[in-house]
């Protein structure tokens, strides 16, 4: 036994070694395994200490037949030898009764060892992923580790969810990482007491029995809040929805049902196989699932409406999509015109497509958003599916040749992508079956704008979770259950719950998150709520490993067209942290001045950004992060006629550009200037080139503009200046229609971000600021 102990305390000191620089947080120590009978297995509550600060963490449950019950313990550093001095008194002394000290401990250990990753994993052996496989672990932490846990998995660029459960003594919370990554972070972090796989899925409610299936949703229900009158709504443009459906009818009154054809009804339809009561099901609550789980209140911030735009049977008849949309869309607003809202249609055609050319159907989209004066629309639209058959090998080269479907080519909504997070495979009838999509990166289904003309907007915008299909090796895939999200299914009194997924179920979670701004900041501008979204995006591990692996400006515009600006965060929308602090602006500008007989550009808006200079110039050389999103609508002209300077589809353009650290302002106006008599020359992005932009020039497509900067904190604090400014439209090409007068309104996003340091940004800015930044 000395000899056992002896040498796991060297592997454990070599772990100690091992703990890596400018990584490793906490009490530094190490995890010992220690195998003892079973029949002995009282002695496992020895194994802790508390004055010693030594903690029994995981004991593996046993399996039929079974000798050995293997129970770990983490060790700190300043206690390393106490299982020593334990086993030499054990050797060398007596109790007053004659026997050996600590035999009821030592007598009962069989072996020790260095505890690895295996040695908390407290599921079934079997199931422990092997082979560098990546999965979801359920990671319990030790009571006060959530914040180091956090902290070390950012820095091992390790994905976790944001969602905790707390325990008295134990916080959950969901890690991305094959086993050697875990292992890593358990040997830097310390505060991992146990190890799971992250198993709930959707087809542990799916194939439940109706009236078990009832039982969890009568649950929930009694655990709802229902959304107040002033609460905003998703206006959901679709089949109709099934209104009784015991988890909708708080969210969802039979007054805010409407039809496009009243003839149809407002409920749904097995014709379309409830798609819009799926629609409304994540809509109203994102992932059932997690409702259904966590046992929790749950107050509904936001309500719904539906508009059937989608006959009960059979396709509409030949009429323009945009005059159905219109009419669904005016169906609500005439109920209550008063009503903060978001639209969200996954509806989509693929005919006609011309590599992200304007359709009838997507100008109306842009129309309804623009709104013509001060009566804007939010909408969150669909990016489309793959048709067909999947085979995993075509993935995603498949994706990026099949373009995002009408009406996605519009400017002014939210185009939404699916992505997925989803890899766990537990039913038994998939034994054996392998997820196309690695965890991260893009659902097997969603379309992208890769092939699109260098003029057309990004799309998608941003991605949210769409589901995951799965593969035995020789057929094609499919959407499994396990794999897809949880919603509501049209016929209750059939089945509660239906699997739903794909860009459907990614745009109904985006208008979702949509809601919950509106709800949280009800005056915010259509198109401050679409900035927000943007700028709270980011791209997971998956999607950055393959921007980095992306040399040239043109493989980050594939990428960009793939992924859009990633995954958004309400969190993120909404918060400041204290080292991540955001600001807002809400302004306008007269783009356009008639001079003599010629129209030409007018106004440009300068941001003076209230930079805690002291604080910045303070870390010196550490890596800093500036972030600018700028978002505004614009009136189209979608007529074809070429797309050349004078018959451009957008009324006008907006840029951003931020004053250099060395740039006097008066020097920053006329490089201004340059950039856009350049860009009216025909040089797109002519202001974003170069200056350690991650995006550059690749960044202005379409009328949302997402950027970062990465530098110096003390580059950063001369960086105070931002400047919004106009491009050419057909406002200014087409005098002749008298809209160059018009303002254009435009929100700004802009937000710093000092991951390395606990320096408090955010106070210090908000201590230099009583009033919204000023333009001057």
């Amino acid at each position: 036994m000395e000899q056992a102990i002896g040498t796991a305390l060297a592997a454990g000191r070599q772990r100690l070694a091992d703990r890596e620089d400018g990584v490793a947080e906490g009490q530094p120590g190490f995890y010992l395994e220690f195998d003892i009978p079973i029949a002995e297995r009282a002695a496992v509550e020895a194994l802790e200490n508390k004055p010693k600060a030594i903690e029994l963490v995981a004991v593996r449950p046993t399996a039929e037949g079974d000798e050995m019950v293997s129970a770990t313990v983490f060790v700190p550093e300043a206690a390393a030898d106490f299982f020593v001095k334990k086993i030499e008194a054990y050797r060398d002394e007596e109790t007053r009764t004659g026997k050996p000290k600590n035999e009821a401990l030592i007598a009962r250990i069989d072996d020790i060892r260095v505890a690895v990753a295996r040695s908390l994993f407290t599921d079934e052996a079997q199931h422990f992923p092997a082979d560098g496989r990546q999965v979801w672990w359920e990671v319990w932490l030790r009571d006060g580790g959530l914040a180091i846990f956090q902290s070390v998995a950012a820095k091992l660029d390790v994905a976790i969810k944001d969602h905790v459960i707390s325990f008295p003594e134990r916080d959950v919370a969901l890690a991305l990482a094959d086993e050697a990554t875990m292992d890593r972070l358990i040997r830097n972090s310390d505060v991992v007491a146990e190890l799971r796989l992250a198993k709930d899925t959707p087809s542990l409610f799916l194939e439940m029995r109706t009236v078990d299936q009832a039982a969890w949703a009568n649950d929930l229900a009694d655990r709802i809040a229902p959304p107040s009158p002033l609460a905003p709504a998703v206006c959901i443009l679709d089949s109709g929805a099934t209104q009784a459906h015991p988890l909708l009818a708080p969210g969802l009154d039979p007054a805010d049902q409407h039809s496009y054809d009243g003839d149809w009804g407002v409920g749904d339809s097995a014709f379309w196989n409830g798609h819009g009561t799926s629609m409304a099901g994540v809509a109203l609550y994102g992932d059932l699932e997690a409702a259904l789980s966590h046992g929790e209140p749950v107050a509904l911030g936001h309500r719904l409406e539906t508009v059937k735009i989608l006959p009960p049977t059979g396709q509409n008849e030949p009429r323009l999509y945009g005059a159905i949309t219109a009419t669904g869309i005016a169906r609500a607003e005439d109920h209550a015109p008063r009503r903060r809202r978001v639209f969200c249609m996954a509806v989509t055609s693929d005919v006609g497509l011309g590599r992200g050319r304007p359709s009838s159907w997507s100008s109306s989209i842009d129309q309804l958003c623009y709104g013509g004066g001060d009566r804007r629309r939010l909408m969150v639209l669909a990016a489309g599916n793959l048709r067909g058959d999947i085979n995993p090998a075509d993935y995603p080269d498949r994706n990026d040749l099949e373009e995002v479907e009408s009406p996605g080519q519009a400017w002014n909504p939210l185009v939404v992508g699916a992505s997925t997070d989803k890899i766990m495979i537990t039913h038994p009838d998939y034994d054996g079956w392998t997820p196309v999509a690695p965890a991260g990166d893009l659902s097997p289904a969603s379309r992208t704008s890769a092939i699109w003309d260098r003029q057309w907007p990004i799309r998608p915008d941003v991605v949210f979770e769409g589901g995951n299909f799965a593969h035995d090796g020789a057929n094609p895939a499919s959407a499994i259950d396990d794999l897809q999200l949880l919603t509501t299914h049209y016929r209750p009194a059939m089945r509660l719950f239906e699997a739903f997924g794909d860009t459907s179920g990614a745009a109904a979670l985006g208008a979702n998150l949509a809601a919950g701004i509106i709800a949280a900041r009800p005056t915010l501008w259509p198109e401050t709520v679409r900035a927000l979204i943007v700028h709270s995006a980011e791209w997971t591990p998956a999607m950055r490993q393959r921007f980095d692996a992306a040399g040239s400006q043109s493989q980050k515009l594939a990428m960009l067209r793939r992924y859009g600006w990633g995954v958004p965060d309400l969190g993120r929308a909404l918060m400041s942290a204290s080292n991540d602090a955001t600001l807002m602006v809400e302004d306008a500008l007269l783009p356009f001045r008639k001079d003599g007989s010629a129209i030409k550009t007018r106004d440009m808006n300068l941001h003076r950004l209230p930079w805690p200079r002291a604080e910045l110039a303070a870390l010196g050389d550490l890596d800093v992060e500036l972030r600018i999103t700028l978002s505004y609508f614009v009136e189209p002209n979608p007529g074809e006629r070429g797309w050349t300077r004078r018959h451009r589809y957008a009324s006008h353009n907006l840029r951003f550009a931020v004053k250099r650290s060395l740039e006097g302002l008066e020097a920053f106006r006329q490089r201004i200037n340059k950039a856009a008599q350049d860009e009216e020359a025909g040089a797109v992005g002519a202001v974003a080139g170069g200056d350690s932009w991650v995006l550059g020039t690749i960044r202005d497509r379409g009328s949302i503009h997402s950027d970062i900067w990465r530098g110096s904190a003390a580059a950063l604090a001369e960086r105070d200046a931002i400047g919004v400014f106009p491009v050419s439209g057909w406002w200014k090409e087409k005098p002749g229609l008298q809209r160059w007068d018009r303002s254009a309104r435009y929100a700004l996003c802009v937000s710093i971000r000092a991951p390395e340091t606990d320096i408090d940004l955010y106070t210090a800015v908000a201590n230099q600021i009583a009033v919204p930044i000023p333009a001057a």
